[in-house]
């Protein structure tokens, strides 16, 4: 299938081409794709769900996905997996849990391995997540890999955070030393109904209360049980009410136009990145001869202002090739 046919394909709603279109660009090979859909970024919003290993955020998202369908909702779910997407390992993990949805046509569930990426979320997740965006979804969704580490990923791909923590496992702490309540819109103590639930809340309140003036509005704290139903609907209610706020507030547009120099910036990285590589590589001797130092000043000087006529830039890839 030609990338024009996938665009248009991908433009008519259709679901194969959908999944042809996410596959070409975690390949690495959606330049055109990307492009193609740029117009119809901004659709709707993206919803980030991460937290700690085991807290029921694959549970907790089924019972959203559950509730927005009867609303008659469509929803696109892109679930990060620290692994392959065949290893059959937390995958395998999430296929169950989701099974529920997976031959419901209004719900498309795509999953995409983080390669080791910093904050969990890897670089072509983020671009599939634009083209998730383009097809038009009613809800979007990114569930990444529970690392308990700052997710920072997340809140650059998505204009709203959500946090799953569940008690009896030290969350609460974790997720102050990691960061997570700096970037959480909401926070959700799923499992409520296990004992510990409400020190937990009483523990995060109190955190929330030392925050330091200026850090940013705080998360709004919700006690759910994926398990029996619990406050799921209070929690998809005021997923709505935050977004609204954020919107009204300006706080959407300054997330999304961060958005887009953050891509800017990556996509001129990973250029020069590739660019230094075959620098180095193709002028090996050269940099061996003086300092460090002075081979950095030759590699940059070379890079940004390449004397015209030389062979500085031969094997270097296009400037087209971003």
């Amino acid at each position: 299938m030609r990338s024009e046919e996938v665009l248009e394909g991908v433009r008519a709603r259709d679901q194969r081409s959908l999944g042809r279109a996410l596959s070409l660009v975690e390949a690495g090979e959606g330049e055109e794709i990307l492009d193609g859909l740029a117009d119809l970024a901004g659709q709707g919003a993206r919803l980030g769900v991460t937290g700690s290993p085991g807290a029921g955020k694959s549970t907790l998202l089924s019972s959203l996905v559950g509730y927005w369908r009867g609303l008659g909702e469509t929803v696109g779910v892109l679930a990060v997996d620290p692994s392959s997407p065949f290893s059959g390992g937390a995958l395998l993990g999430d296929r169950i849990r989701m099974q529920e949805h997976s031959l419901d046509e209004g719900v498309f569930i795509r999953s995409v391995a983080s390669r080791g990426a910093v904050g969990g979320l890897a670089e072509a997740a983020i671009e599939m997540v634009d083209v998730l965006e383009a097809f038009g979804f009613d809800r979007l969704v990114v569930e990444t890999v529970g690392t308990g580490q700052a997710e920072i990923d997340v809140m650059e791909a998505c204009d709203l955070v959500l946090v799953v923590l569940q008690p009896g496992a030290g969350d609460g702490i974790q997720a102050m030393k990691a960061g997570l309540l700096e970037i959480a819109d909401l926070l959700v103590l799923n499992k409520a109904d296990l004992e510990g639930s409400a020190r937990l809340e009483s523990e995060l309140r109190e955190m929330l209360e030392l925050r330091e003036e200026g850090v940013g509005r705080a998360p709004e704290v919700y006690r759910v049980s994926a398990k029996t139903g619990e406050g799921v609907q209070e929690l998809a209610e005021g997923i709505d009410r935050r977004l609204r706020r954020l919107e009204d507030e300006g706080v959407l547009e300054e997330r999304r136009a961060r958005r887009r120099r953050e891509a800017v910036k990556r996509l001129v990285r990973s250029s020069l990145e590739k660019r230094l590589d075959a620098l180095i590589e193709a002028h090996a001797p050269k940099l061996g001869e003086g300092s460090p130092r002075e081979g950095a000043r030759w590699v940059l000087g070379t890079l940004l202002c390449p004397p015209s006529g030389s062979d500085a830039r031969a094997g270097l890839p296009a400037e087209e090739e971003m």
